[in-house]
């Protein structure tokens, strides 16, 4: 399985400080924010990884994390979005990364407690499709909710007014090779992106799709708020007394 880490996008909800910098290389404790991702997808046994990031400040990643050493990585690979385009515009970029294989993708602004290596290895034996990772929240309407019916996801709503359920859907999903081609479909949204929702939403109407939810906590640095509570889940989970 491939991995793909997704760092692009302007970060406007954290500016000023993303006026001089990538939002994915802001400290979350003692270390940059990306670090987290990669870090989830090495545990998880994944070791050949692609980012794809974009923007000014895009060489930053290079110098700061080369071919991956401090991860035990032996190559680290590059795309360069040039344009925003939604989460599903910045996966085709790593189509020919992928090739045939699975891969998993994860947003560069989160991060889970503890490990997903069991339910990559389950994907691994699930035949095709996607899995993707639900967490209960206390305010889903801010969020992908998923609907569920019995132990089967039946629809994803993108931040609804009333929420189905609390579960949201956080930033790692698992695709077959098909994920391209479900790409390559898609029509814009209002906002004009491709959404991975409507991605993931073309897996359910496929009857492909699978879910699991989460233990421990979840990490979204999007905003302020997300970035603070980010730096003292894991300050407290090394034990500082904050």
């Amino acid at each position: 399985m491939k991995g793909v880490v997704l760092a692009g996008g302007m970060g406007t909800r954290l500016r000023p400080l993303t006026r001089v910098t990538n939002k994915h290389l802001l400290p979350v404790y003692d270390k940059p924010m990306i670090f987290y991702p990669i870090q989830t997808l090495v545990d998880a046994g994944i070791t050949e990884i692609m980012l794809v990031t974009g923007g000014n400040n895009a060489g930053e990643f290079l110098r700061l994390i080369g071919n991956g050493e401090e991860f035990g990585l032996e190559h680290m690979n590059y795309a360069y979005q040039k344009t925003e385009g939604g989460i599903a515009h910045a996966l085709r970029l790593a189509r020919h990364f992928v090739g045939n294989d699975k891969v998993a993708v994860i947003l560069g602004d989160n991060f889970v407690q503890g490990s997903v290596r069991k339910a990559v290895q389950d994907f691994m034996e699930q035949p095709r499709g996607a899995k993707i990772f639900l967490k209960e929240v206390p305010n889903p309407q801010e969020f992908g909710v998923a609907v569920l019916d019995g132990d089967k996801v039946v629809r994803i709503i993108e931040k609804p007014q009333v929420p189905p359920s609390n579960l949201a859907v956080i930033g790692i999903y698992l695709y077959d090779s098909a994920v391209f081609e479900i790409c390559e479909t898609l029509v814009p949204s209002d906002r004009g992106e491709l959404e991975i929702t409507d991605v993931n939403n073309e897996y359910i109407r496929r009857g492909v799709m699978t879910y699991e939810v989460i233990d421990g906590w979840w990490a979204d640095c999007g905003s302020f708020e997300a970035l603070l509570r980010s730096n003292l889940l894991v300050a407290r989970e090394r034990g500082v007394d904050v």
